[in-house]
C-alpha cells in the first residue's frame, strides 16, 4: 500500500492566499537603492497596458541581452526596467547606456509584474517597448510621463 501524505487544510488556504496580487505599497518594500526614477502606480498600470499591446504587435525587447544589444545598435524606445532585481550588478550599467543614448527609462516596483505584463510566466528584469502605429497614443502618454520625471542624482 502507498502512503498518502496528509495536507493540512491551513496551507491550502496560504497557498491560495498567496496567489493575491501585493498592493504597489508592499512592492516597494523590495526595491533597491537604484531604482530612481520610480514609476508612480497610475504610470505602473499605464505601462503595463502598453507593454500588453505592445506585445501583441511583437515591438518588444526583453532580457538584459537583448536590451543591451539593441541599444548598441541604435534603436529608441522606453526601457522599462525591474526595481526588485537582485544583485544590482546584472543591469546597472543599462541606465548609463540610456542616458548616453538620450533614451528613457523608468524602474517599476517588481520583475514578476513586468514578466506577466509580456504574457510569461518568467519573471523579467528589462524591457524595451518600440513605438507602433497602434499603440501611439498610450506610448506617447508613457513617454511623455516618463520624461516627466526627476532625472537620479
Amino acid at each position: 500500500m502507498t502512503k498518502i501524505k496528509a495536507v493540512p487544510e491551513d496551507s491550502e488556504a496560504q497557498a491560495e492566499g498567496g496567489s493575491e496580487e501585493r498592493t504597489y505599497e508592499e512592492l516597494l518594500v523590495n526595491l533597491n537603492p537604484i531604482a530612481q526614477p520610480l514609476a508612480s502606480r497610475r504610470l505602473t498600470r499605464k505601462l503595463y497596458k502598453c507593454i500588453k499591446k505592445a506585445v501583441k504587435q511583437k515591438q518588444i525587447r526583453r532580457g538584459v541581452k537583448e536590451v543591451q544589444k539593441f541599444v548598441n545598435k541604435g534603436e529608441k524606445g522606453i526601457m522599462v526596467l525591474a526595481g526588485d532585481t537582485l544583485p544590482i550588478e546584472v543591469y546597472c550599467h543599462l541606465p548609463v547606456m540610456c542616458e548616453d543614448q538620450n533614451l528613457p527609462y523608468v524602474y517599476i516596483p517588481s520583475k514578476t509584474d513586468l514578466g506577466a505584463a509580456t504574457g510569461s510566466k518568467r519573471p523579467t528584469c528589462v524591457i524595451m517597448v518600440k513605438p507602433h502605429e497602434d499603440y501611439k497614443e498610450i506610448y506617447d502618454k508613457c513617454l511623455e510621463e516618463v520624461q516627466a520625471l526627476p532625472a537620479p542624482l
